[in-house]
C-alpha cells in the first residue's frame, strides 16, 4: 500500500521534487490505466517518465545492505 503524498499534492509540485517511490508508484499506476486516461493525465505520465530519464532510471546498479535494484513503493 502506498504511503505518502496524493497526486493533489504531487501536481502541485515540481517533478524533481519527487521522491523517487512517489514517480514509481505514479508511473506504474498511470500506466496500468493508460487507455482510460485524458490529455491531462498522459501528459502527467509523460513528465514523470521523463523525470525518471533524467535522473537515470529506477534500478540501481548494484544492491546493497539497505536497498536492492528495484525501488519498492508498495
Amino acid at each position: 500500500m502506498y504511503v505518502g503524498r496524493d497526486m493533489t499534492e504531487l501536481t502541485m509540485t515540481q517533478k524533481d521534487d519527487w521522491k523517487t517511490d512517489e514517480l514509481a508508484y505514479f508511473q506504474h499506476a498511470l500506466s496500468q490505466i493508460l487507455p482510460y486516461l485524458n490529455s491531462e493525465g498522459t501528459t502527467i505520465l509523460r513528465e514523470i517518465n521523463e523525470e525518471i530519464k533524467r535522473r537515470g532510471g529506477l534500478e540501481h546498479k548494484e544492491a546493497t545492505w539497505t536497498s536492492g535494484t528495484k525501488p519498492t513503493y508498495d
